[in-house]
Parts: structure tokens; sequence; C-alpha cells
């Protein structure tokens, strides 16, 4: 009878302790105000080394609308774009819908535009997409 009301009390103690909310934090909402690199690395299928291209960018998330802009040194690499986002439900993407980007042809410039893996502390936003093996993209951006 002690074994089984010590077990009881163990599992009770584990029960309580992982339901409780302590100790965890939510999520930091992502929103607001970034700046920092944002960097191109293409890979030629008959050349190396990857090609490596950077741009000073800021980018602005605004909520509960979640809308976005891209600004900064949008000349050469990275277009100034704006549109909506979503946040995926499992906290590990997300996806930009670019309203800039042309209708016909192809845009010389890179638009933030699809899906991203991303990782946000409340002060810095990592985020990173592929395309197939010879596009990578990558911005790395602190909270203004």
């Amino acid at each position: 009878m002690k074994n089984k009301l010590l077990y009881l009390t163990t599992v009770l103690a584990v029960l309580i302790a992982g339901c409780s909310t302590d100790g965890i934090k939510p999520a930091p909402a992502l929103s607001g105000s970034f700046s920092g690199q944002f960097t191109l690395y293409h890979r030629h299928v008959t050349t190396d080394p990857f090609d490596t291209l950077k741009a000073n960018i800021t980018l602005t998330l605004i909520t509960p609308a979640n809308t976005f802009s891209v600004g900064g040194d949008t000349s050469t690499v990275i277009a100034g774009s704006k549109g909506t986002y979503e946040l995926a439900t499992n906290g590990n993407f997300i996806l930009f819908i670019d309203n800039t980007i042309p209708k016909t042809g192809t845009s010389s410039k890179v638009h933030l535009n699809g899906e991203y893996i991303y990782s946000y502390d409340g002060s810095t936003l990592q985020m990173l997409a592929s395309s197939v093996d010879t596009l990578q993209v990558q911005y790395n951006l602190k909270k203004n």
C-alpha cells in the first residue's frame, strides 16, 4: 500500500509540473520595423564559387492587418515590396504575398514573396528561403 501511495504521489507531482505554465514564455509577437542585411546566394551550374549579393534593407510588419513593406537599398538586388503575410500555425514558416510583382515577364530583382522558414526571439528576425539548388535568400534583421 505504501508503494502504491508513493507511485501515485510521484505521478501526480509529474502531472502537476507538466501542466503548469510557469516558465513557459509565449512567442514574441512578430510585428514592427526591422533593419539589417539581405543576402542573395546564387550558384551557377557551370562555375564556382557562389555569387553573393548583399543589400541593407528595412522591413515593416504591421499587425493585425498582416501587411508588410520592404525599403532601404532597393536599387539593385531586392525590390521594394508591399503586400500581405501570414504566419503558419506551427510557428516555423511565414508566407509573403508581394503585390508588386510584375504580372508579365520576370523581375530583375528579388521580391519578398513565397514561403520562408524563420526564427524570431523578440529582437532578431532571421528568414531563409531556397529555390532548387542554385538560389538561396537570407534576411538577418534587428528590430528597430
